[in-house]
């Protein structure tokens, strides 16, 4: 690696540890805040939905912002709305602030989030490509790699560091160092960061850009079969994915019999972060085990719907943290068969317009089942809850079947790759 890839990499490196650390600081305890600043579950998880909402409307405008006005400009802005907007979930706080102010800020949430989705892989492809990186006969995903085992370190270090934190003074502390965290990734990605590679293009129109979005998202993804079904299947797991993670805050706590011990939140943050890399560590020796994509999906599905029903059934503290474990286990098996699945279905052109309304449509069903769950943990109660929330995922799995049954060239273990383009798959299957 050259010197100037070896600065971009390193550069890329430290503000995505920047940037997990800040938002993990909260992660563990986000739920208890909620409550403590005078929400119901109902209302905490409809803030969650609305951040989500943020998520679905701001995602394919300001992924227009990184290409009309650059990476760069598009990080520095989603660094300042995520300050801003922590800052003033801090206010809330303080005040018991009424829910529609939750809701607002809450959206304003996303839209920081949204900012990042995208830019910052995109700036370190285009600054890695200038640099003659590729040409070094280099690949991508060592860089890649390695910034998942900062996200790791990360959101270990932080979710941990949050709970203990959060118990040994009070639940706003915490907001307050990611908001100076991201203060501080902000001044160095306008020092250090540099659009190299990439030419804004300034010219065209942000209206037009959405629109083609928009179209190429239905033709190259609801018109192709096999990424149809497994779009569908988004909603409900991504959906129960969001509130599983955050209702087992309160829920352990209750369990453990001490609500204001923060430490065990944060501890079960960091135990879904541990599990994450330990689940992402096992995919290789999951292709050994398994010949389709879909059957690992439609396994790992079933079996994380079966994990959510033994929380509904086992009430027990030790027994809550194994399942926790293996729950977090799956999502992080998952996610990336699913990736290679999707990614192996669409043409490198399309790639980037797919995969954001992929995105899109797992965010839609986290707005819908959030608050709905969350009702469900106020009318009866947190164990209950978790039921809802296998059968709501279960209902992903007759989708999982109908990819299966689509026999999708990216649907083989050995021998596929996500380079495999949309006409390659279709000429297979004919």
């Amino acid at each position: 690696m050259n010197a100037a890839a070896r600065r971009i990499q390193n550069v890329y490196l430290l503000l995505l540890l920047l940037h997990t650390l800040a938002a993990s600081f909260i992660w563990g305890i986000n739920t208890l805040f909620l409550l403590d600043a005078g929400l119901s579950n109902t209302e905490a998880f409809a803030a969650n939905a609305f951040f989500t909402a943020g998520m679905v409307i701001f995602e394919v405008p300001t992924g227009v912002v990184a290409d009309t006005r650059g990476r760069r400009t598009s990080y520095l802005l989603g660094t300042l709305t995520l300050t801003l907007s922590t800052l003033l979930y801090l206010f809330m706080w303080h005040v018991s602030a009424p829910f529609w102010a939750w809701a607002l800020t809450s959206a304003l949430l996303g839209l920081g989030f949204t900012f990042f989705s995208g830019a910052v892989e995109a700036w370190l492809v285009d600054a890695l490509t200038f640099s003659g990186y590729f040409q070094e006969g280099e690949e991508l995903e060592s860089v890649l790699a390695k910034g998942k085992v900062v996200e790791g370190i990360a959101m270990l270090c932080g979710s941990v560091a949050g709970g203990v934190i959060a118990q040994a003074t009070h639940l706003g502390v915490p907001y307050l160092l990611r908001a100076l965290v991201l203060a501080l990734s902000f001044g160095l990605a306008f020092t250090l960061m540099r659009d190299l590679g990439f030419t804004p293009s300034r010219g065209k129109r942000p209206m037009d850009e959405i629109k083609s979005v928009l179209r190429g998202s239905i033709e190259h993804g609801f018109a192709n079969p096999p990424v149809r079904w497994i779009m569908l299947a988004a909603p409900f797991t991504s959906g129960v994915t969001l509130y599983a993670f955050y209702a087992m805050q309160p829920y352990l706590l209750q369990l453990y019999g001490n609500e204001r011990a923060y430490a065990i939140a944060g501890l079960a943050a960091a135990v879904t972060a541990g599990a994450q890399i330990a689940g992402g560590l096992l995919v290789p020796y999951i292709g050994r085990m398994f010949h389709r994509r879909t059957s690992v999906l439609l396994a790992g599905t079933l079996l994380s719907t079966l994990v959510l029903a033994m929380i509904w059934l086992l009430p027990h503290f030790w027994i809550a943290i194994a399942l926790l474990v293996l729950w977090a286990l799956m999502f992080a098996t998952l996610t990336p068969v699913r990736q290679a699945y999707l990614h192996g279905l669409i043409a490198s052109k399309e790639r980037a317009t797919v995969v954001s309304f992929d995105s899109l449509m797992g965010s839609s069903g986290a707005v819908g089942i959030q608050p709905l769950l969350g009702r469900a943990a106020d009318a009866w109660s947190y164990p209950v809850s978790f039921g809802l929330s296998a059968a709501l995922q279960a209902l992903a799995i007759p989708f999982v079947w109908l990819a299966r049954r689509e026999r999708a060239a990216s649907d083989t273990i050995i021998g596929s790759s996500a380079e495999v383009s949309t006409g390659e798959v279709q000429k297979r299957k004919s």
